[in-house]
């Protein structure tokens, strides 16, 4: 890949983007798309429809429609086929909370600075902030999960085993796509007790309670419980310090029936770690939100695997829109 042609223009645009994106997640938050729905409107009546002053909504609206995603004739505003797809509550490919998610991180970028300074993080974690934070992250990592597991799932086989393990599992999407596409297999999800009432509500909404179960748990300070011949370990490494990584994979092939298969999905570095793009950004938003936690290169996993045993180790070639990748060995 060429490198990035920076020249004074660029560097602005960069700097400025974030118009852009305030502008976007203003919209999702005041839900301007689902209030359009599949109508033309004026921008009187969606300042009606969502209790707002036209004075702002307006210029919002103007702004949407310059960056593509509402369509305006004369005066009246519709959705795009994008802003109805993705950005109406009304579709079932809704990805908002992922954007609200980010929307909720902004502030704490913008103490990058402090971060580097100090090496200390400048916010709570997600998982145990109050609950519109906590609704927002759950919520996101399902909006996440529901695009990249239906492509994830065909390339891990799982033919033959019986109970996987759903590590840090959150609303459950993995164990959900998992046993759909294996109909042998039963899950467990094992995360914090306050993720319980969402990933007991999707896992119902797929018609799976019967089958994959919710237990809770802190995987660093509790014991993980049960047998399984396999482990899906998706996203919790970037969270914790090395030490706690090797003790958490440690903790998870012990539980492991023998030629148990344990897999691992994270934001994973190069092994000169200054690439992927995503993958580095995303470790420095571990920084600013978590006291010890990282991105990961190649080589880390596979030596944090090596130290619990774990052999036959190997990457599974996957390309996903944010550079994450998978990792897999045999315990």
């Amino acid at each position: 890949m060429n490198p990035q042609e920076w020249n004074p223009g660029k560097l602005l645009e960069l700097s400025g983007y974030y118009w852009k994106t305030c502008t976007l997640h203003a919209a999702v938050k005041l839900d301007v798309f689902t209030a359009i729905n599949d109508q033309q409107l004026s921008s009187k009546e969606i300042a009606a429809k969502l209790k707002v002053e036209n004075k702002g909504l307006e210029r919002l609206l103007n702004a949407l429609t310059a960056m593509d995603l509402l369509l305006k004739r004369g005066d009246k505003f519709s959705n795009t086929a994008v802003g109805k797809n993705f950005l109406s509550r009304d579709s079932d490919r809704y990805i908002g909370h992922i954007m609200m998610h980010h929307y909720h991180l902004i502030e704490s970028w913008t103490h990058l600075d402090q971060a580097v300074k100090t090496g200390e993080p400048v916010r709570k974690r997600a998982s145990f902030s109050d609950e519109e934070l906590r609704e927002s992250f759950l919520m996101g990592m399902f909006n996440m999960a529901m695009t990249i597991a239906p492509r994830i799932v065909p390339l891990t086989d799982l033919s033959g085993r019986k109970h996987l393990l759903d590590l840090g599992g959150g609303p459950g999407t993995y164990a959900i796509h998992f046993c759909m596409n294996n109909p042998q297999l039963t899950a467990t999800v094992f995360d914090l007790p306050t993720t319980r009432p969402f990933a007991e509500k999707t896992i119902k909404k797929f018609d799976l309670s019967e089958r994959i179960e919710f237990r809770d748990g802190n995987y660093l300070e509790d014991p993980i419980t049960g047998r399984y011949d396999a482990a899906w370990m998706s996203h919790i490494l970037h969270g914790e310090g090395p030490d706690d990584c090797r003790e958490i994979i440690k903790k998870t092939a012990a539980v492991l029936e023998p030629g148990g298969l344990i897999i691992i999905h994270d934001f994973i570095l190069d092994n000169s770690m200054d690439g992927p793009l995503f993958p580095a950004l995303f470790s420095l938003n571990m920084l600013l939100g978590t006291p010890s936690g990282q991105a990961y290169s190649e080589k880390q996993i596979t030596d944090m695997l090596t130290h619990a045993g774990v052999k036959d180790i190997r990457r599974i070639p996957f390309d996903s829109p944010n550079d994450s990748r998978i990792i897999l060995g045999i315990v």
